[in-house]
C-alpha cells in the first residue's frame, strides 16, 4: 500500500473534535465515521442506553437461563443493487451473520424484512429472493421470520431489506472491544477496499471497470477457527462502512488504547490500488464486506495468522501492527517512505450508499 500523505503525529489531546452542529440529516451520518458516532452518542444513545447496550458491540449479548446469545439487526440499501461479487440479498444476510461472528457468536437463525417501491421488477425479487436463500443455506442459517412493506413509487429506491440475527456464544468466549491491551497484535484477513471499489466501479456516474468483485462472504466459520487456535482472542471487527480506519479508531477509542500501523504491511490488490488512484480514495477508508480485524495476544499472534491464511477466506491475512500505550484514541501509521501520519476516523461520506 502506498501513500502520498505525510502528517506529523500530535497530542492526542492537541485536536478536540467539535460537536456537530447539523440541523439536518446528511448522506456522512450513515457513512460509519464521526457523524455516524455523532448521532448515535448525541440521539440515540441517551434515549436508548441500558447495560446490554453499552459497550457497543457489533451485536447485543445477554445470557437467558444460562445460555449466552449473540442478537444484531442491519438495514442494506446499497446502489446498485446488483454488483460484481453479490447482490442486496446476498449481502445482507452475510452482514448480519458477520456481525454476530464479530461476538464469536456461532448464528442459527435470521429475519429478513423487505421494503419494496411501487413498480420494483419482481424478476429483480425473485432474484434477490432466490440471492437470500442460498446465501442462508450456504452459511447454515434458517430464515424463520420476515415483513413486506410496499411505499409509493419514487419514495423507496426499488428496495431497501433489514436483517436480524441470533447466535449462541460459548461460555468461555469473551470478546469485546475494551479488551484490547497494549501489545496486541493486530491482524486483518484478507486484501482491503475490494466490496467498496466493487460498488464503485459499476456505479452510474463513474463508468469504469477494473475488475474487482465484492469480497462479501460469511466469517463465521473462519472465526470459529480462529477461537480454537485462540479461545481467549480479545477483539474481532468487520471494517464494514469507514473501512479499517473507521473500525480501528472505533476500537482504539472504546479500549483507551493507541494503535501503531505498518503501512507496508496492509494487504491492498493492485487492482484496488488504482482504482484508488484514479478516484481519490484511501483503501483504509473503504468498506468491507468479507474481512475481518482481530487484536490477539502476542503469544497466540503467529498461531491465528496461520489458521487464518489456512483458511478459504483468510488466505491474504497479515499483521498490520499492534495496540500501544502511547497516543491513546489515535491511529498511527508508518508509512511507506518512512514517515508517519494519523489515520483518522472519516469525517465526511466517502462512498454513499455501499451497504
Amino acid at each position: 500500500m502506498t501513500t502520498t500523505t505525510k502528517q506529523p503525529v500530535l497530542d492526542a489531546f492537541s485536536c478536540p473534535v467539535p460537536t456537530s452542529q447539523h440541523k439536518e440529516v446528511l448522506l456522512a451520518h450513515g457513512g460509519g465515521g464521526r457523524l455516524t458516532q455523532d448521532i448515535i452518542q448525541q440521539i440515540f444513545l441517551p434515549e436508548f442506553q441500558n447495560n446490554i447496550l453499552k459497550p457497543l458491540h457489533d451485536g447485543a449479548m445477554f445470557s437467558i437461563r444460562g445460555t449466552r446469545f449473540a442478537f444484531s439487526t442491519d438495514s442494506y440499501v446499497v446502489n446498485p443493487i446488483f454488483f460484481p461479487g453479490g447482490d442486496i440479498g446476498s449481502l445482507a444476510v452475510h452482514g448480519t451473520i458477520n456481525d454476530l461472528a464479530m461476538c464469536g457468536a456461532t448464528p442459527l437463525y435470521i429475519s429478513v424484512a423487505v421494503i419494496l417501491e411501487e413498480g420494483f421488477s419482481l424478476d429483480s425479487l425473485r432474484r434477490i429472493a432466490a440471492s437470500i436463500g442460498e446465501a442462508a443455506r450456504n452459511a447454515g442459517v434458517l430464515v424463520v421470520t420476515g415483513d413486506t412493506k410496499v411505499v409509493d413509487r419514487g419514495k423507496g429506491d426499488q428496495i431497501f431489506i433489514n436483517t436480524s440475527g441470533i447466535g449462541i456464544v460459548a461460555q468461555s468466549c469473551n470478546i469485546s472491544p475494551q479488551r484490547a491491551r497494549a501489545g496486541d497484535k493486530i491482524l486483518v484477513s484478507g486484501k482491503i477496499g475490494m466490496h467498496g471499489i466493487a460498488i464503485m466501479s459499476v456505479r452510474e456516474d463513474v463508468g469504469f471497470t477494473c475488475g474487482v468483485r465484492s469480497d462479501s462472504a460469511p466469517l463465521h466459520g473462519l472465526v470459529a477457527d480462529l477461537l480454537r487456535e485462540d479461545p481467549t482472542l480479545h477483539v474481532l471487527r468487520d471494517p464494514t462502512r469507514g473501512g479499517v480506519a473507521a473500525a480501528l479508531n472505533e476500537i482504539a477509542l472504546s479500549a483507551h488504547l493507541g494503535i501503531a500501523l505498518n503501512e507496508d504491511e496492509i494487504p491492498v490488490s493492485e487492482e484496488v490500488l488504482s482504482a484508488c488512484e484514479i478516484l481519490g480514495f484511501d483503501p483504509l477508508y473503504l468498506a468491507n464486506e468479507g474481512r475481518l480485524l482481530a487484536f490477539v495476544s502476542p503469544a497466540h499472534a503467529v498461531g491465528v495468522l496461520r489458521k487464518m491464511q489456512n483458511h478459504p477466506l483468510g488466505r491474504d491475512a497479515a499483521i498490520i501492527g499492534e495496540a500501544v500505550s502511547d497516543h491513546p484514541g489515535l491511529v498511527v501509521m508508518k508509512t511507506s517512505i518512512g514517515g508517519e501520519r494519523i489515520v483518522d476516523m472519516p469525517s465526511g461520506e466517502q462512498l454513499p450508499r455501499i451497504c
